[in-house]
């Protein structure tokens, strides 16, 4: 499974390339807002440091604004990827981008017909957003799977990108699913290497060698 981190931060983007387990990162508007940073400018940043995908969100809603939006986005790095809604308009730009050969992240995907027709729109990825499913109380691991089914089934090649992933657990249910990726942000990056054991077994050994040698 591929990992994505989810941040517009240059510096926590920098720190999870450095673990050596970083294959993409994925952004949207209210990320770029809560860095307060120019939008392409930080794209660009970024394609420095990731040579993977790198999922630019477009503000507009209507389909003349997406391609408008696109065509800017498009030529930051050859690592950028196009990531749309999914709506009519956001389906429409989809296909019109896939077909000349622009790859697509279609996001705010939130139940198994609407990763269907991105499928058949040619999308690269669809964003299936578990945390927000469980928010309203419905099973966004069903969701996962559903759409595993229905890709393995017909054979489509969009990778599904699991996404809105609040905590390790999230994570290992994904990982079993057969998610292509998954895109968490710094903290749960952290927890996934995370273990009491591990901390108690470090602690031990570390007093063992100096009682017996000192220092």
């Amino acid at each position: 499974m591929e990992l994505y981190i989810d941040t517009a931060n240059i510096n926590e983007i920098k720190e999870a390339a450095a673990l050596g387990v970083l294959d993409g990162v994925t952004t949207n508007p209210s990320l770029i807002a809560k860095e307060g940073v120019d939008y392409n400018k930080r794209l660009a940043e970024i394609c420095e440091v990731v040579k993977g995908p790198v999922s630019a969100e477009v503000i507009s809603t209507d389909y003349a604004g997406m391609m408008k939006e696109a065509a800017v986005k498009r030529k930051i790095a050859d690592n950028i990827v196009i990531k749309l809604p999914i709506t009519i308009d956001g389906l429409k730009a989809c296909k019109a981008l896939s077909d000349d050969g622009v790859r697509t992240n279609m996001t705010l995907c939130f139940q198994p017909l609407q990763a269907l027709m991105v499928a058949k729109a040619g999308a690269f990825l669809v964003s299936p957003f578990i945390g927000r499913v469980d928010d309203v109380g419905e099973d966004g691991m069903d969701l996962i799977n559903r759409i595993r089914q229905i890709y393995d089934n017909y054979g489509f090649t969009t990778k599904l990108l699991a996404a809105s992933i609040r905590h390790p657990k999230h994570m290992v249910d994904c990982a079993l699913a057969g998610a292509d990726v998954a895109t968490v942000p710094m903290s749960v990056i952290k927890q996934m290497l995370q273990h009491p054991l591990t901390d108690t077994g470090l602690k031990k050994f570390v007093e063992d060698y100096k009682k017996a040698f000192g220092g």
